[in-house]
C-alpha cells in the first residue's frame, strides 16, 4: 500500500552558472510532487541550502523541521529558522519522535479532493472556524477552495499536537496568535524570482513589444500583482520591463508596479525587498549586481528597483480595482477561490486592464466561463489578452454585524399603519427627491433600467435605449 509513496530520484547536470543548492533543489521538487504531504528536514550543515526548499515545502502546506543548537554546523538550520518557515526546531532524536507522530496521525497519509465539493452546513466544526477566522480577520473564507482551508486547520492541528478540530476551534476562541497563524497558513505564500522562467522570455520577446506599439513617449507602463505575497513576482516584473525598455527600446517610458496582498506580515517584506542571498539560484549573477546590494548573508533590491513598487493591503475580491493597467499578472489567487469568487475576480481584471491590456494566470489558471472577455494568447503560460467586450462587475459591500432575523426581531412592533404609514412614504419622497444623491439603477448586467434625481450634471445618457 506504501509503493506509492516512493519517486525516483534523476541525477542532473550542476550547473556552474548559478549557486550549488542540491537540498534547495531536492526540496523544492518535493513540494511540487507531493504538496501539502510534503515533509521538509534541515540538519547540520554550513550556508543557506534548504532554506528556499523548506518556504517551498510550507507554501504548499507540509510540514517543516530544523535541527536546533545541537547542530554541529548551525548556519544551514539557523538561517532556515530566521526565515519563519520552519514549524519544528528540535534536536534529531525529536526530530524522528515528531515524524512517527506525523505518520501515526495520518496526515501523511490523506490524499487531496481534486474535485471538493462546498464547505459543510453551518453548525459542524469546519464551518464555525472558518467563520471565526473570517469575523477576526475580515477576509471571508467561505468561498476560498475548501479543500485548501481543511488541509490547512489539519496542519494547524498536527503542529499544535491536538487531536480534532473540536480541540482545535476550542483553541483557536482562547487564543489569538493561533488566529493569526492560521490566517498567515490559508494565504498564498508560493512565490520565488523569476518563477518559470520561460514565461519572462515570453513576456520580453511577444508581450511588451505589443504593449509599447503606438504608445505615446510619456505613458507609464503601469502593471499589477495580486496575491503578491512577499514580492518576488512584483520586482521580477520590475526587473523584466527595465530590461526591455533600457535595452530593446532605448526609451524611457515611466513605469509602475503595484502589488497587493491581504498579509501585511508579507508586504512588510515585500517593502523592505531583503532575500536571503539562496535567490542567487533563481536570479542571475548580472542582475544580482545590477538590481540587489549584497549584505551580509543577503541581497537587498536596490532603491531605483524599490522605488518603481507600490505595495499595499488589499482584498481583491471585494475592494474597488486599480483601473488603466497594462498588465496583470496573477499567479498566485484564482486557483485557491472557489467557483463564486472566480466569477468576481475576474471581470475585475477585464474592467482593470486597458483595451491593449494583457493577463498572466500561469501554467494552472483559468479564466473559467469569461471567455468573451479574454482571448488565449499564449495557451502554455496562460497569457489572455483583453477583449473589447464591456466589463461585467460584481460588486461586493461587507457583511452586516446583524443577521436579517436580528434586525426583523428588533424591529418588530414598530411597524407603522395607516395614517403614519403614508406621513412615512411622504417624507421618504419628499427627502429623497430633494437630498438624495443622483443616481441610476442597474440590473445584473450593469444594464440602466431607471434614472433618478438629476444625472446630467455628472452622467449624460446617450440616445436611445439606456445601456
Amino acid at each position: 500500500p506504501y509503493t506509492t509513496l516512493f519517486r525516483s530520484l534523476h541525477l542532473g547536470r550542476r550547473s556552474t552558472a548559478v549557486p550549488h543548492v542540491p537540498i534547495d533543489a531536492f526540496l523544492t521538487s518535493l513540494a511540487e510532487d507531493r504538496q501539502d504531504q510534503a515533509v521538509g528536514v534541515v540538519l547540520s550543515g554550513t550556508g543557506s541550502d534548504g532554506t528556499r526548499g523548506l518556504r517551498a515545502v510550507k507554501g504548499v502546506g507540509g510540514i517543516t523541521f530544523a535541527q536546533d543548537e545541537t547542530a554541529a554546523q548551525a548556519s544551514m538550520p539557523r538561517t532556515a529558522i530566521q526565515s519563519g518557515c520552519v514549524d519544528f526546531v528540535l534536536p534529531p532524536a525529536g526530530i524522528a519522535a515528531e515524524l512517527s507522530r506525523l505518520s501515526q496521525s495520518g496526515y501523511l497519509e490523506h490524499v487531496a479532493d481534486e474535485n471538493p465539493a462546498e464547505p459543510p452546513p453551518d453548525g459542524d466544526e469546519f464551518a464555525a472556524i472558518i467563520r471565526l477566522l473570517s469575523h477576526a480577520t475580515g477576509v471571508d473564507f467561505r468561498h476560498y477552495k475548501p479543500s485548501t482551508l481543511r488541509r490547512r486547520i489539519e496542519r494547524r492541528i498536527v503542529t499544535r499536537k491536538l487531536s480534532n478540530q473540536a480541540a482545535y476551534l476550542a483553541c483557536l476562541r482562547s487564543d489569538a496568535q493561533e488566529v493569526q497563524a492560521l490566517y498567515e497558513e490559508s494565504l498564498i505564500q508560493v512565490t520565488s524570482f523569476f518563477r518559470d522562467p520561460e514565461a519572462f522570455e515570453v513576456l520580453q520577446t511577444a508581450i511588451f513589444p505589443r504593449l509599447l506599439a503606438g504608445r505615446p513617449a510619456d505613458a507609464p507602463f503601469r502593471f499589477w500583482v495580486p496575491g503578491c505575497a512577499t514580492g518576488e513576482e512584483v520586482y521580477s516584473l520590475a526587473i523584466s520591463v527595465l530590461e526591455f525598455r533600457e535595452e530593446k527600446v532605448g526609451t524611457a517610458p515611466p513605469i509602475k508596479l503595484f502589488g497587493t496582498d491581504i498579509s501585511e506580515k508579507s508586504l512588510v517584506k515585500a517593502r523592505a525587498g531583503v532575500f536571503a542571498d539562496n535567490i542567487a539560484a533563481d536570479v542571475s549573477p548580472q542582475r544580482l549586481r545590477r538590481f540587489f546590494t549584497k549584505t551580509d548573508g543577503s541581497y537587498q533590491v536596490n532603491k531605483k528597483l524599490r522605488d518603481l513598487c507600490l505595495f499595499a493591503r488589499q482584498d481583491v475580491t471585494k475592494a474597488p480595482p486599480f483601473s488603466q493597467l497594462d498588465f496583470i499578472s496573477c499567479r498566485n489567487v484564482l486557483i485557491y477561490l472557489g467557483p463564486v469568487l472566480q466569477k468576481r475576480v475576474v471581470p475585475i481584471f477585464h474592467y482593470a486592464l486597458k483595451p491593449t491590456g494583457f493577463l498572466l494566470l500561469g501554467t494552472s489558471g483559468a479564466i473559467g466561463s469569461f471567455t468573451d472577455l479574454f482571448e488565449i494568447v499564449n495557451r502554455k503560460h496562460k497569457i489572455f489578452a483583453r477583449t473589447a467586450k464591456p466589463s461585467r462587475l460584481a460588486f461586493a459591500f461587507a457583511p452586516e454585524r446583524q443577521s436579517r432575523a436580528e434586525v426583523v426581531e428588533a424591529d418588530r412592533g414598530r411597524e407603522p399603519t395607516g395614517a403614519a404609514l403614508e406621513i412615512q412614504r411622504e417624507a421618504d419622497r419628499v427627502v429623497l427627491a430633494r437630498y438624495a444623491p443622483a443616481g441610476v439603477v442597474v440590473d445584473e448586467d450593469l444594464q440602466v433600467v431607471q434614472f433618478r434625481g438629476h444625472t446630467g450634471t455628472c452622467l449624460e445618457p446617450a440616445p436611445g435605449t439606456p445601456t
